[in-house]
């Protein structure tokens, strides 16, 4: 693909988040790096690219319709990789994927949406396999951390001999905001269930994903907690995780990618940490009470209106200050077969769903373009540590990011 015209194309360069990556790839891209911006509007492009740090003021722009097959046909053949931030990705983003996988494209987005990952593999890995593509999907907030965390402690229980790992949890803590974007993705999929009840089944089998669900071992139930709890292991007041129930079987679409490297019995899940004390507790209540009561909001004909009216529109998100004034921690603990421990840490600062996720995005994407042999020999619908594995691993700790592994004394 050395032969192609770009190198990268931000796809959506004019929406909020679309407009961070752009930013992000003018700033931090090597230089010569060819980079296009697509989307739907010419002038809204060309009104983008202005305000963009001055690397990006000479590149191209490309309009193509996420409707319109040749536009997108167009684009995708004329570069190495699609970084897409248009979603939601069950509406918009299947003809983008398949056109790239058919091309021999790269492709990288933010999904965190199930039901759209669950039809891509179906409608997209073969072609990919067959023509080379890389198709990466969950290369943000949701679900680079999570992926790249289980990623290195397998490798360092494969480094010790401590063979499989057993029960892993992650505890995840964030300041952060969320975009009429986000929303916008958790409405189409709960219209998908209320129209498909066929989807229900998909979003709560714990191997939804996997390439191969028969060959998935009966480790009994695997649902993401919806209570608080305290957590036995540390003392934390927990609940559950926004997006726990995607990123849980991202996680363990990988180890299944993978020949079940992680173990026969590897079980894994996700848990929002508050600390510990009184105070923790109150505020994992009320978070959850929150949670749930949005999530009964949006699902209900009745108080959908009044839900659609309070939440952010698309296009909305945090201001400057509050994407700076971000950050996200998360902890991953594991038991090794062995009986070994060990604790994967992965920080960031910036706000996680936007700030971070630029980078995450934009990091993911250059891989793609740049790394080459690098890269896993792998092809088809990939998790980020199956497409890119050690070399994202060492391009977000060059900006940065903390992504380490140690043992748990004692254990």
């Amino acid at each position: 693909m050395t032969a192609r015209e770009h190198d990268v194309v931000v796809y959506g360069a004019t929406g909020f988040v679309g407009k961070l990556l752009a930013e992000y790839l003018a700033r931090h891209a090597p230089q010569g790096t060819r980079i296009a911006l697509a989307g739907r509007s010419r002038s809204r492009l060309e009104q983008v690219r202005r305000g963009l740090p001055a690397p990006a003021r000479d590149w191209p722009v490309i309009v193509a319709d996420a409707a319109d097959e040749d536009a997108l046909r167009a684009m995708v053949t004329s570069t190495t990789v699609v970084a897409t931030t248009v979603g939601p990705y069950l509406r918009y983003g299947l003809p983008l994927a398949k056109a790239c996988a058919e091309a021999g494209t790269h492709y990288a987005d933010l999904t965190g949406e199930i039901l759209f990952v669950r039809k891509a593999i179906d409608d997209c890995d073969a072609l990919a396999k067959a023509s080379g593509a890389r198709i990466v999907t969950a290369c943000g907030y949701d679900s680079v951390p999570s992926d790249l965390a289980v990623h290195l402690l397998h490798q360092r229980a494969v480094h010790d001999a401590a063979d499989g790992l057993l029960d892993t949890t992650l505890h995840a803590r964030a300041k952060g905001g969320v975009s009429g974007g986000t929303v916008d993705s958790s409405r189409a999929q709960v219209d998908a269930v209320s129209t498909d009840r066929r989807a229900v089944k998909t979003l709560f089998d714990p191997y939804s994903l996997s390439p191969d669900r028969a060959a998935e071992p009966d480790l009994g139930k695997q649902r993401d907690p919806m209570a608080v709890f305290r957590d036995a292991d540390t003392g934390d007041w927990v609940g559950p995780f926004v997006m726990a129930s995607f990123n849980s079987r991202i996680v363990r679409r990988t180890n299944a990618l993978r020949g079940h490297a992680y173990g026969r019995r590897f079980r894994y899940r996700e848990l929002s940490a508050y600390g510990g004390g009184t105070q923790a507790r109150v505020r994992a209540t009320l978070f959850t009470t929150a949670l749930g009561l949005a999530m009964k909001a949006m699902a209900d004909p009745r108080s959908r209106p009044v839900f659609d009216r309070l939440a952010p529109s698309p296009g909305e998100g945090p201001g400057d200050k509050a994407r700076r004034s971000g950050w996200f921690s998360m902890k991953v603990r594991t038991t090794t077969e062995t009986g070994r421990r060990y604790l994967a840490t992965v920080t960031a600062q910036g706000d996680p769903g936007y700030a971070a996720t630029a980078v995450m995005l934009g990091e993911a994407a250059l891989s793609l373009a740049l790394d080459g042999d690098r890269l896993p020999d792998a092809s088809g619908m990939l998790t980020p540590a199956t497409a890119m594995g050690d070399a994202l691993v060492e391009r977000l700790r060059a900006r940065d990011f903390t992504l380490r592994v140690e043992e748990i004394p004692g254990a």
